[in-house]
Formats: structure tokens, sequence, C-alpha cells
């Protein structure tokens, strides 16, 4: 999504021999190169060499590094549902877990940032959202803080574990497995892991399916702890 902006943004500047620059753009050119390349690839020289300018011209717009970090950051929050108090706070709830998840998989070098830099105006605005619904929806002040922390930890738990893990498709994980035990030596030896490597090739294991279970077991348990 970003690539293509980019690219439309340049093409019609073209003519002029100048690249307009806004501190939008250079964000969002960050973004797109970290979603190639990861933040390893990402720096401001890399990033004046995509956008058409000296270095220079950036820090107009990022003052340095660790802003322009921030920056993209807030990208991806805004990105992630805010949920309303006036939505059923567990359906809100979910569709926020749901984006939050979709949006690490575009962007996975953000997974182990978001809670880390300095917030923007959709990280802000994201995190009040969150707690106005859990608090609209007679969660105390306590087990709000329980209640948004054990989804946050279950969400960015689960977009490491699927960074990780690399599976792409139902059947990644099912072959994955079969071929560890068959190397290790596995199948005679430990019977439910046999029955893991026997059975989950067939049945597959589909991240999006997992996610949504775990998500809302959670749920579940956090319906119960509600009202005081």
């Amino acid at each position: 999504m970003y690539g293509v902006h980019l690219s439309s943004t340049m093409t019609s500047q073209t003519h002029t021999g100048r690249t307009r620059l806004s501190r939008l753009l250079v964000l969002q050119a960050a973004v797109a190169l970290a979603d190639e390349d990861g933040l390893e690839g990402l720096t401001m020289r890399r990033l004046a060499r995509q956008l058409g300018v000296v270095p220079m011209a950036l820090y107009k717009h990022v003052a340095n590094k660790d802003e322009l970090l921030d920056g993209m950051v807030d990208i991806v929050f805004g990105e992630i549902e805010s949920p309303s108090i006036d939505d059923d706070w567990r359906s809100a709830m979910r569709r926020r877990a749901i984006a939050a998840r979709q949006a690490l998989k575009r962007h996975s070098w953000a997974i182990g940032l978001m809670e880390t830099r300095t917030p923007g105006p959709a990280n802000l605005q994201n995190h009040n959202a969150v707690m106005g619904c859990l608090r609209g929806a007679g969660f105390s002040f306590e087990t709000a803080i329980h209640a948004y922390s054990v989804q946050d930890a279950y969400i960015y738990g689960f977009a490491q574990q699927e960074k990780t893990l690399g599976f792409q498709t139902p059947g990644d994980a099912g072959e994955a497995v079969q071929r560890r035990a068959q190397e290790i030596g596995a199948l005679d030896t430990y019977p439910y892991l046999a029955e893991i490597a026997t059975k989950l090739p067939e049945s597959g294991y589909e991240n999006a399916v997992e996610f949504v279970w775990g998500l809302d077991l959670i749920l579940d348990g956090l319906d119960r702890r509600r009202h005081p």
C-alpha cells in the first residue's frame, strides 16, 4: 500500500525535478522500506535515496532516527481499529485484536516496538479507547489494567511466534513437524509427538484460526471477571 502511494507521488512530481517532502511521506517511505528489508535495511541515507533527496532534507521532518521510528510505529497503530465506548466491549476487543495481528503481519519489524517507542497521536488514541471501552463495560480500574495487559501479551506474543515460525499455509506446520520428528527419531520414542507429526499434516494449522481460538478463550475468561 505504502509502496504504491509513494510511487504514484514520486511519478506525479517527476516533471518538476523536485520531491515535495512532508513528514507523512517520509514516514510512509520508511515503513515501506522496513516492510521490505526490516529495520536493518532502513538507514537515513537509503531513505533519502528512495525519496530522491539528500539526507539532510529528511531532518526538516524528523529530527533523528529515533523520531523516525516513533512515527513509523504510530502509523502501525493507526491501522489498528480503536474500540468505541458505545460498542459491545467483547466484539470491540475482538476486532481490535484481529486488526492488531493483521497490522503486525504487514509490519513485522514493529513487533517489540509497539509499547516501547514515544507514543504518537494514533498510539495515544488507541490506548485511551481501549481503556475507555473496558471501563465503560463495567471493568474496575484494576481489572481493566489486567484485561488490557493479558490481551496485548497474547497479541504481541502470537505475532512474534508467527513471525519466527514463518508458516505461510495451513500445511506448512504439519510438514515442518513431520520433517523434524523424522530427523530426530521422535516417532518411536514420543507417542504424542508422533501423533502430532502424523495428524497435523492432514488437519493443517492455520494461524488466523488459532489466533481467534485463543483470543475467544481470553475474552470468555475476562467476561467472568468483568463485574466485581
